[in-house]
């Protein structure tokens, strides 16, 4: 890579190459003996137990400490570890030494000296002197010692500025060896620049709060739609100690370009009120409030005067979005959203303006297709890194980060270096203390390479830092305090910075994308998932009288359903969609016909009521419920077979829609009742029930007239007769005489109060 290239001195000196290869001939002798070594033909390998290490890898070296990390004339370095004895055999006489050279010249040399393992005569750096060591009278094997060396800095022998090796080596016997050798070394670097250099570097270090989803989109049912959390895990990185408190904590007092995900802050920000947490088919009562309330304060505080970029809402996953969910339609309009809502999300929590005119693809791996993306979602700046955007130039530098791509976009890109620095597992003290070492040797080791060329560098750290990776990296930046060799500058004046015309411009093919990375994006299913949770979603809130208490939160948990923070967790995504998906499908189903019997119809034409039902907390319009027969001669509102009308209902409630029929013959007739809502879009499950029809015919209409009428002929009589009687007995004095065995009995009775047969039976 031209990035490797350095300036003056790249190269080792004939007489120390001469070394390293007699060191590497002396070495490869065995490893070639043993592969040239075959077994006897038909003799089966014998399978052999793993070697204790040996030579000067027998004991493990770990500097646990080193301090000061960049040193003046007048200090005094310490440097602490622990020894492990790896081998076999006790070791006798161990001596620990501090060693420091020569100069390394470039990054180049710098790399070269932390990859080796095995001590190298000649090549690693001498002893300090004898005063200044640590002995012990013996070793055992698998026993651990600690050990100090403390040496004045006017006593290391430091020359010109510039980055020395220092290691610490422990030498000593064996019975097997009984003369002395070095058993064991670690390797490490010293930065020495005692007084500010006048060129100096314009160092950015991004410093991450972003986190996983950890809200659904449930709420309750209250005026203030109590969040459901599905777990009180981020609580734990708030609380005193934890990853998000460390990176507040420390990040308080370092020059930092705060680099922030308003989901989080959002989320935070619901944990401070009421909210509740998942457990198991249940919610409880979340009880976090006073943490959450704590870290806003403290994170308010300390962005107050300094730069914030905030990413899009949640942090979408620009890589997958343009691999996988582009072409699925509704994608980037949910990525220009999450653009959309997140200056207003940081204002509103933490009252500062912040700049949304980055965007961040995982990694800073970027090709052609991630950079329209991220365009498209209104992003002018790009931060990618030089392990993605390399050089197609042997530049003997690195170059300035800020590079136009075209289109109005900067690549801001970061160096990769720097950045990986603090990958890997920062709570081990010896990895940490060498992770900061060459921190600082890098930066020094940049500077030094143009000195009349002042160069804008910018450090894009892991994404969500674990506390023992943002407490390693704070102990980084606070060794370039004073700014000996570095100043600060922020990320947006980073990317105004003057362009190198040197540094590539050239955006990464397609194919040059990482394969390690495309294997972690979100498969396309998930922006199909995506786009059927919208749709559904976008049926729904036509519907409702208060759309706002519904499209906000599950609008925010489609967006984190694309978060980056899903890579290398895809049933975790895969859930956390189905969640969101299911939740709303059963909001929706609130929303119903109430199952209806089969209808009897005794005319002409009848009234068939069909019942919708209201189970929300708001009230519901805009839809309409239509009703269509299979059977032409049962007609709807004189309208034909099918009749629309509109379902206006309050929360909790329910609503009879009536609908006028007539028909024209016996038979029956198969009834579809659905709701559809004003644009057409069926909502819901249909109800089918049946209708049957019971004609009267102008015969039967006959005989019924001829029965009224011998009805009617018979009172006449009985009227006749009664009235005949009572005369009679008036005038026998008989007036109120008691009842005659001959008096009719009543042909009514009570009404029943019993419910009526199988099906409904609607008269007109």
């Amino acid at each position: 890579m031209a990035e490797a290239a350095d300036f003056q001195g790249t190269r080792p000196s004939p007489a120390r190459r001469w070394l390293r290869r007699t060191a590497s001939a002396v070495l490869g002798a065995p490893l070639l003996a043993g592969l040239l070594a075959v077994p006897a033909a038909g003799a089966a390998p014998a399978a052999e137990p793993a070697k204790a290490p040996t030579g000067s890898r027998t004991v493990a070296v770990s500097l646990n400490t080193l301090s000061p990390s960049v040193p003046t004339e007048d200090d005094t370095l310490t440097v602490s570890g622990t020894l492990t004895n790896k081998g076999k055999e006790t070791i006798s006489s161990a001596e620990v030494d501090l060693r420091v050279g020569p100069r390394l010249s470039g990054r180049g040399e710098v790399d070269d000296a932390s990859k080796r393992s095995a001590y190298v005569p000649g090549v690693d750096p001498v002893t300090v002197g004898d005063k200044y060591t640590v002995k012990f009278p013996k070793l055992a094997k698998g026993i651990s010692q600690d050990f100090t060396l403390t040496v004045p800095v006017d006593k290391l022998g430091l020359d010109d500025p510039g980055v020395y090796q220092l290691g610490v080596s422990v030498s000593g016997r064996t019975t097997t060896a009984p003369y002395e050798q070095v058993l064991g070394i670690e390797r490490s670097f010293l930065p020495w620049q005692p007084e500010a250099s006048d060129s100096r570097t314009k160092l950015t270090f991004l410093w991450p709060l972003i986190a996983p989803p950890h809200v659904t989109a449930e709420t309750r049912s209250d005026e203030q739609q109590t969040p459901v959390f599905t777990d009180d895990e981020l609580a734990k990185e708030l609380a005193p100690g934890g990853r998000l408190e460390q990176m507040v904590s420390l990040g308080s007092r370092l020059p930092v370009t705060w680099v922030v995900d308003p989901d989080l802050l959002a989320s935070v920000a619901a944990m401070a009120g009421k909210y509740e947490v998942e457990s198991g088919d249940t919610t409880v009562p979340g009880k976090n409030q006073a943490v959450a309330k704590q870290w806003l304060t403290a994170l308010e505080k300390v962005v107050e005067d300094g730069k914030v970029i905030a990413l899009p809402f949640a942090d979408p996953d620009l890589a997958s979005i343009a691999h996988r969910g582009k072409n699925v339609s509704g994608t980037l309009s949910h990525l220009q959203n999450a653009s959309a809502v997140a200056a207003t999300t940081v204002e509103t929590i933490l009252h500062v303006k912040p700049s949304t005119d980055f965007a961040w693809p995982v990694n800073g791996a970027v090709d052609s297709s991630i950079v329209d993306v991220a365009t498209s979602a209104g992003a002018h700046n790009v931060i990618a890194r030089s392990d993605s955007f390399r050089e197609t130039t042997e530049l003997p530098y690195t170059p300035t980060a800020a590079r136009p791509i075209g289109g109005g976009t900067t690549a801001v890109v970061a160096d990769a270096r720097l950045s990986t620095l603090f990958d890997g597992d920062m709570s081990r003290a010896g990895s940490s203390t060498r992770a900061v070492q060459k921190f600082l040797a890098q930066t020094l080791a940049l500077t030094e390479q143009t000195p009349d060329n002042e160069r804008s560098i910018v450090v894009a750290p892991p994404r969500m830092p674990t506390a023992a990776q943002a407490q390693t990296m704070a102990r980084a930046l606070e060794g370039l305090t004073g700014n000996r060799w570095t100043q600060p500058l922020d990320l947006v004046a980073a990317a105004e910075v003057k362009p190198d015309p040197r540094a590539t411009s050239k955006v990464p093919r397609a194919s040059a994308y990482p394969k390690k990375l495309r294997a972690q994006e979100l498969p396309t299913q998930a922006f199909q998932d995506i786009r059927t949770t919208q749709g559904s979603l976008d049926s729904f809130e036509t519907i409702l009288t208060q759309p706002e208490r519904v499209v906000t939160p599950f609008g925010n948990a489609v967006n984190r359903s694309m978060s980056t923070s899903w890579r290398g967790r895809s049933l975790e995504a895969q859930q956390y969609r189905d969640a969101v998906r299911d939740y709303l499908q059963s909001l929706t189903s609130e929303v119903q016909l109430i199952e209806k019997s089969d209808v009897t119809l005794s005319g002409r034409s009848a009234t068939i009521p069909v019942t919708v039902q209201n189970k929300l907390v708001q009230g519901v319009d805009r839809l309409v419920l239509r009703l269509t027969s299979d059977n032409i001669r049962l007609k709807f509102n004189d309208d034909g077979s099918m009749a629309e009308l509109p379902v206006s209902i309050a929360g909790g409630h329910s609503q009879s829609v009536k609908f006028d029929t007539a028909t024209s013959a016996n038979g029956r007739a198969q009834v579809t009742a659905r709701l559809y809502t004003e644009d057409g879009t069926q909502y819901g499950e249909e109800m089918t029930f049946t209708v049957k029809v019971s004609e009267v015919t102008p015969t039967v209409l006959l005989v019924i007239a001829g029965g009224l009428l011998l009805l009617v002929l018979a009172g006449i009589r009985m009227y006749s007769h009664r009235k005949h009687t009572v005369a009679s007995d008036t005038a026998d004095g008989n007036g109120d005489g008691p009842e005659q065995p001959s008096d009719p009995t009543p042909d009514t009775g009570p009404e029943s109060g019993a419910p009526s047969g199988t099906g409904e039976k609607v008269d007109r």
